[in-house]
């Protein structure tokens, strides 16, 4: 499964990013986790995960990953040091069956 996490310049979320993977890979999942500015959305992500500063420009980035689906990270995202939280969303939103 390919997830993006997105935020305005891209650096904030690579933070994010590095957690959901580790924590993705402890929990066996095969998980494609990458960071991205909104300018750069993979438009073919599963999963794209919005930093909350940038969740009023949810549907460009929905139309930039039309097949994903979007999810807005809670406030408190950056402080989910474990990942753990980021990887309850992607888990609670995930289609159906995939790895």
């Amino acid at each position: 499964m390919r997830i993006q996490v997105v935020c305005g310049a891209g650096a904030s979320s690579t933070f994010v990013a590095a957690r959901l993977r580790r924590t993705a890979l402890a929990a066996g999942r095969d998980w494609e986790v990458a960071a991205a500015a909104i300018d750069a959305v993979d438009p073919f992500a599963d999963v794209v995960l919005v930093g909350p500063h940038v969740a009023d420009r949810r549907e460009e980035i929905a139309h930039r990953a039309s097949r994903a689906r979007i999810v807005v990270l809670p406030e408190d995202a950056f402080a989910d040091l474990d990942g753990t939280r980021a990887y309850a969303l992607v888990e609670a939103t995930a289609p159906e069956g995939t790895p």
